[in-house]
């Protein structure tokens, strides 16, 4: 991953090769493909652990929990992969993905998928439609603007802190459209 985002920067999305990141990588093409379909999915490793932290988090919190503090105690299960040491990696990447509409598209299905699997775990939960979805469509908008404060240059406070910032800030604009 950290090879390919290294390449897409350096060259761009369109004229880095798959082979060219296999071999960035110290792997071969086929190595490459075993782990990837193609040179897209590189950058979107992961989603499926982090679509699950997110749905056990939410699984995990009180019975008692609203639905929005069930998906406060899901963007917390998040925080494990959010590491200092991909805090730069990640502005990187950002960078890499608004500049490619192929990207871009990609970006949107996962967003998708975390709101489907946030969806799904509020629903366990017993909350009904449509609480749950309009929940989950929350809970990925405070996702990704957490992140993006997140992997801000100078940021110091954690993915947690900012991700529950933006639900926060969410859940009193949500309030005023009445």
């Amino acid at each position: 991953m950290r090879a390919a985002v290294d390449l897409f920067s350096e060259r761009g999305y369109d004229d880095t090769t798959v082979i060219e990141i296999a071999e960035r990588a110290g792997l071969t093409k086929s190595t490459f493909f075993r782990h990837f379909r193609d040179k897209r999915e590189v950058l979107f490793v992961g989603q499926d652990i982090l679509s699950q932290l997110l749905a056990d988090g939410i699984t995990a919190a009180p019975d008692s929990a609203t639905p929005l503090e069930a998906l406060a105690a899901g963007l917390d299960a998040a925080t494990a992969l959010f590491t200092p040491q991909r805090q730069d990696f990640g502005l990187r990447l950002r960078a890499v993905i608004a500049d490619n509409p192929e990207l871009q598209e990609r970006e949107a299905l996962k967003r998708a998928r975390f709101a489907s699997a946030m969806t799904d775990a509020l629903e366990r939960r017993g909350v009904p439609e449509p609480i749950a979805s309009l929940a989950a469509e929350l809970g990925v908008l405070a996702f990704h603007r957490g992140y993006a404060r997140w992997v801000e240059p100078g940021n110091e406070r954690t993915y947690t802190e900012l991700a529950r910032e933006a639900l926060d800030e969410l859940r009193s604009t949500a309030a005023t459209l009445d």
